[in-house]
C-alpha cells in the first residue's frame, strides 16, 4: 500500500511517524517527499493491509503537524517514470539516454526496434556497437552544451541525432552525467517537414479560374502534374507560379512526400549552393562541424520548386543540370556523390530562350527544364473573369480582417479594370484587403482603391477615349496644336514646325476655334 500524509515541514515529523509504523510492525519500503513546498511524505508499504490502515489511520492525524493520511495509487516517482515511459513510447523516432561511460541507460521502444533487442535489454549496451566512429561522451565533454542536426551512421543508415547533455545549470562541467539522444533519419527529415508546412499546400480546386484563359491553363497543368518530368513554369509576378507548381505536386504519384521551395533571385551563389545542396562537415570557415543537409536531400522522394532560376549563376547551372542527367551532386565541400529521386519544377518571369542567345543561360540545361512547360497569362489578359475573383478576394480579406463582408461600389469595378496591375493576382489581392481595411461604412468605394502609377503604359496621358474614332482625333489634333500654337504663334510658324503648309493650319486653326484673341 501507498500512503500520502499531508502535514507541516518541521524536523522530526518523518522520525514520529517512522516510530509509529515501527510499532505496528509496518515495514517501509521507499518513501519520498513531495508536494508543492515539501509538505506531503509518500510511503510505500508493501505489507500494511486496509485493515491495519483504518487502525493506523487516527494515530497518524494525531501527531503534530499532520493535516490528513489518505491511500494513493503511485509514488511521485512512480507516476513521473510511467508518464515518461508513456511519451517516449508514443515517439515514433529513436530516444536514447547514453552515460558518461558510452552505455546506453534506457531507450523507448522505437529505439529498441532499431537497435535489434527488447526495451528491457537495453540497459548497458555500448553506443559503440552500432554507431559508427561516434563518441558521443567525448563529443558532449567538448562542447558542454546541446548539438542540434548531427550526421551519424547507426547500423548502416545515416540519422541526424540531437544531443541534449544530462547537466544542471547550477552544476559544473564535471557533473555532466551523459546525454540524451534523439535520431531523425535522414531520409524522412524533409517529410516531417512538408507535413508540418502541408495546411500551407493548395491544389487545383484552390486556383480561382473565373477567367478563360486561366482555366486553360489549369486544364494543361492537371495533364502535366502525374508526369515526371521536368516542369518550366513562366509568367510575370504575382500570377501564381509557386501556387501552380504546389497544385502539381499534390496531384503527382508524389503528393504525400516533401514539396520544397528556394527562390534563386538575389542569393549570392554560395549560399544559394549550400542552400540547395548542402555541404559536409568543416566546408568552410563557420560551418556547422557536423555537415547540413540541402533541399535537394530534404525533398528526397518529392518535388523541387526553383523559382527565379533564370537568375541562377553559371556554377549553379552546371552542378543542376548534373543533377537532372545523372540523380546525383556532391556537397560543397565533399567528394561523396548522392543519389537523389526528386521531381524538379522551375519558374521564370524572364525569356529563358532569350538568355540562351545572349548567351546568359546554359542552353543544355534550358532544354532539360523545358520538357513540360506552362505559361501563366498577366491579369491583364484575364480580365474577363475579374468581378468573381474581386468577390473571392473581398470575402477572403473580411475573413482575416473579422469584419461583415463590404458591399462593392460600381465605379470600383471599372476602376481596376482599366489598371494594368504590373502585380497582377497578388497585388490585387493586397490591394481589395486594404480597402477592406480602410472602409467603414460597409462599402468599397473608388477612394479606397489604392492603385501606384509605376510601370503604367500611358502614352495619352489623361486623354480620353471616349465617342468614335473621328471625335478622338479631332480631340487630339485639336489639343496637340493648342498646345504648340503658345510656342509658335502664327500659321506660318506652327506650319514649320509640323511640316505642313500655313494654309492647312489656318485652317485648322479656324476649325477648331483657336488661334483668335
Amino acid at each position: 500500500m501507498r500512503i500520502k500524509v499531508h502535514c507541516q515541514n518541521r524536523v522530526g515529523i518523518l522520525r514520529d511517524i517512522l516510530n509509529l509504523l515501527v510499532d505496528y510492525g509496518i515495514n517501509v519500503a521507499r518513501g519520498e517527499v513531495g508536494g508543492e513546498q515539501g509538505n506531503a511524505i509518500y510511503l510505500h508499504c508493501p505489507n500494511l493491509i486496509n485493515l491495519q490502515f483504518q487502525a493506523l489511520r487516527p494515530k497518524l492525524e494525531g501527531i503534530g503537524g499532520v493535516f490528513g493520511v489518505k491511500r494513493v495509487g503511485l509514488m511521485p516517482s512512480e507516476r513521473r517514470h510511467l508518464e515518461l515511459n508513456a511519451l517516449l513510447g508514443a515517439l515514433d523516432f529513436p530516444v536514447l539516454s547514453i552515460d558518461m561511460g558510452g552505455s546506453i541507460v534506457a531507450a523507448n521502444r522505437s529505439a529498441a526496434q532499431l537497435l535489434g533487442v527488447r526495451v528491457d535489454e537495453v540497459p548497458g549496451i555500448p553506443l559503440s556497437r552500432y554507431a559508427e566512429d561516434f563518441d558521443l561522451p567525448e563529443l558532449v565533454r567538448a562542447n558542454k552544451s546541446r548539438i542540434n542536426g548531427l550526421r551519424v551512421k547507426v547500423k548502416g543508415d545515416i540519422f541526424l541525432a540531437d544531443i541534449a547533455p544530462l547537466q544542471s545549470e547550477h552544476d559544473e562541467s564535471e557533473a555532466l552525467a551523459g546525454a540524451v539522444l534523439t535520431l531523425h533519419r535522414a531520409d524522412r527529415v524533409g517529410e516531417r517537414i512538408y507535413h508540418v508546412r502541408k495546411q500551407e499546400l493548395r491544389g487545383f480546386d484552390s486556383i480561382f479560374q473565373s477567367s478563360k484563359v486561366m482555366a486553360a491553363v489549369v486544364r494543361e497543368a492537371r495533364r502535366m502534374a502525374p508526369l515526371d518530368a521536368p516542369l518550366l513554369i513562366e509568367g510575370e509576378t504575382g500570377t501564381g507560379k509557386e501556387l501552380l507548381a504546389r497544385a502539381c505536386h499534390l496531384a503527382s504519384p508524389r503528393g504525400q512526400s516533401p514539396f520544397m521551395a528556394l527562390n534563386c533571385a538575389g542569393l549570392p551563389e554560395s549560399m544559394a549552393e549550400t542552400e540547395l545542396f548542402g555541404y559536409g562537415p568543416g566546408a568552410f570557415e563557420g560551418a556547422r562541424p557536423e555537415g547540413k543537409l540541402g533541399l535537394l536531400e530534404l525533398t528526397a522522394g518529392g518535388t523541387l520548386f526553383l523559382d527565379g532560376v533564370g537568375e541562377m549563376s553559371p556554377r549553379l547551372q552546371a552542378k543542376l543540370l548534373r543533377f537532372l542527367q545523372d540523380g546525383c551532386f556532391r556537397r560543397v565541400g565533399s567528394d561523396e556523390e548522392v543519389y537523389l529521386d526528386v521531381r524538379v519544377i522551375c519558374a521564370t518571369q524572364v525569356d529563358l530562350s532569350e538568355l540562351c542567345s545572349k548567351g546568359e543561360f546554359r542552353q543544355d540545361l534550358y532544354h532539360r527544364l523545358n520538357v513540360l512547360s506552362l505559361h501563366i497569362p498577366p491579369l491583364r489578359e484575364c480580365l474577363d473573369g475579374l468581378a468573381p475573383l474581386v468577390e473571392h478576394f473581398l470575402d477572403q480579406a473580411s475573413r482575416q480582417i473579422g469584419c461583415p463582408l463590404p458591399k462593392l461600389a460600381p465605379q470600383v469595378l471599372d476602376k481596376l479594370s482599366h489598371y494594368h496591375w504590373p502585380g497582377n493576382v497578388r497585388q490585387l489581392e493586397n490591394v481589395l484587403f486594404q480597402a477592406v481595411s480602410l472602409c467603414d461604412g460597409g462599402t468599397v468605394k473608388v477612394e479606397h482603391i489604392r492603385l501606384p502609377d509605376y510601370g503604367a503604359p500611358q502614352p495619352l496621358g489623361d486623354f480620353s477615349l471616349e465617342g468614335g474614332l473621328d471625335h478622338i482625333l479631332g480631340r487630339f489634333e485639336k489639343a496637340v496644336l493648342e498646345r504648340l500654337y503658345h510656342e509658335h504663334p502664327s500659321s506660318r510658324l506652327l506650319g514649320k514646325r509640323l511640316g505642313v503648309s500655313h494654309t492647312t493650319i489656318a485652317n485648322k486653326l479656324r476649325q477648331h476655334g483657336l488661334g483668335k484673341e
